[in-house]
């Protein structure tokens, strides 16, 4: 049945009594003509419409009452090319490609026409030519996941592979991942491998590579450029700038976040430049830090889980800092408005945690600039109860960096002290 998968009653009907199955190739006439791929339906979809893929890349859903003819070009299956062996050249450094899953790392069913996130990290560098020219690639598959199931466990497996690679050859690391929750994996790995003697480079991709507006190879060819010729050591997140087709740049590990859903472009440094520009086969450093100068590697790949996200509204329920409390949350990041402020109806349950030994941390909601929590009355009032202003590190960040500190901290003092150094320039300049 998977010649059909996905349709059922008229749709299914229909496409039998045409003669056509999901990866032939149509053409379909309706007020429009179009040309595609049938593709397979997602569970509980309706019974009355089609999915084909333009040639654009895009799907689009056609209502069978409207189809005038349809039209069978082809059902041959496109076979997939066989993965050549790159041949390596001794002039040039070697890194590694690591593969974790999501956009970049998709391809086309070549049976159904579907893109899935099956894509093996020896055929992401083989689809991309370039790569050859820049570096020797060894290729490695971690797990293959969308970013948005990624877990702080995968967080640490990532981080492991790369310790074991601390005293290797490699110039440089590249990992493919999903855009969702790529900024969490960025962070964290950037606190773990603090220090790691050579670049770390998170890239993702917003449009899948059977888009003509795909930014995987831009962005895969940066990444690579990046590593091996930044001279510099950290862990970064490399992506498209703006809508141009040949500006990149990376940002900080911990000062990055994806702002927008679509958009190739939707990575942006938070509260300052990005630390480097990659284009027209340069890279410039573009951000004033001392961030960049040689560390010693000292790696701390433990996390403990139980800390909370807290976005403060009105109309926030109190007694749900109560509830984390009693489920045996160990910290809580705030996420407060302005300045770093919470009502005064969470005052008592502020207190309860600092009393039970919780550690708590101030972050603001505004997208820029820091906290200041001596400015109001309120905010010395949360002080006195044991919050701590976290200055401009973004929410995201605090909450893993809270999850890493707990994991490598023996008691609370220790926890805190972390919480409040800088690490890996999650607080800016």
């Amino acid at each position: 049945m998977s010649e059909y998968r996905g349709y059922t009653g008229a749709s299914l009907t229909f496409l039998k009594e045409s003669k056509v199955k999901i990866g032939d190739s149509v053409k379909i006439t309706e007020d429009l003509t179009y040309t595609g791929i049938i593709m397979p339906r997602y569970e509980n979809t309706d019974d009355n419409h089609i999915a084909i893929k333009l040639k654009s890349g895009y799907n689009i859903g056609i209502e069978i009452k409207k189809i005038k003819k349809i039209e069978l070009i082809s059902s041959e299956k496109i076979e997939k090319k066989s993965t050549s062996e790159v041949k390596s050249d001794s002039t040039l450094p070697k890194i590694l490609l690591l593969s974790t899953g999501g956009t970049i790392a998709s391809k086309i069913d070549y049976r159904t026409g579907a893109v899935t996130p099956a894509l093996s990290a020896e055929d992401l560098s083989a689809a991309v030519p370039e790569l050859a020219e820049i570096a020797n690639i060894d290729a490695s598959v971690l797990f293959s996941e969308y970013s948005e199931n990624l877990e702080p466990e995968h967080w640490k497996k990532i981080a492991e592979k790369l310790d074991s690679y601390a005293k290797s050859d490699y110039k440089g690391i590249v990992v493919a991942h999903g855009t969702d929750t790529m900024q969490y994996s960025a962070a964290f790995l950037s606190f773990a491998l603090a220090g790691y003697p050579v670049p770390i480079v998170l890239v993702g991709s917003q449009r899948s590579s059977d888009r003509p507006s795909s930014d995987a190879a831009l962005n895969l060819i940066s990444a690579v450029r990046f590593v091996v010729e930044s001279n510099t050591q950290g862990v970064f997140v490399v992506m498209h700038h703006n809508e141009s087709d040949d500006l990149a740049v990376a940002h900080l590990g911990t000062r990055v976040r994806k702002n927008h859903t679509s958009k190739r472009s939707a990575f942006q440094t938070i509260g300052n430049d990005p630390a480097f520009l990659i284009f027209d086969k340069k890279i410039e450093q573009n951000l004033k830090t001392d961030f960049f100068k040689q560390r010693e590697y000292n790696p701390k790949l433990n996390f403990d889980k139980h800390v909370a996200l807290v976005k403060y509204h009105p109309g926030y329920n109190p007694k749900i800092i109560d509830f984390l409390i009693k489920s045996g949350y160990k910290a809580i990041i705030f996420e407060g408005t302005g300045l770093g402020h919470v009502g005064k109806t969470m005052y008592e349950y502020v207190k309860k945690a600092n009393e039970n030994g919780l550690f708590m941390g101030m972050t603001s909601q505004c997208i820029d600039g820091r906290v200041g929590m001596n400015v109001y009355e309120s905010g010395r009032d949360l002080l006195e109860l044991g919050i701590i202003p976290l200055s401009d590190m973004i929410p995201e960040t605090a909450l893993v960096k809270a999850m890493w500190a707990l994991g490598n901290s023996t008691n609370a003092e220790e926890m805190k002290n972390l919480m409040i150094q800088n690490i890996a320039s999650e607080f800016s300049d």
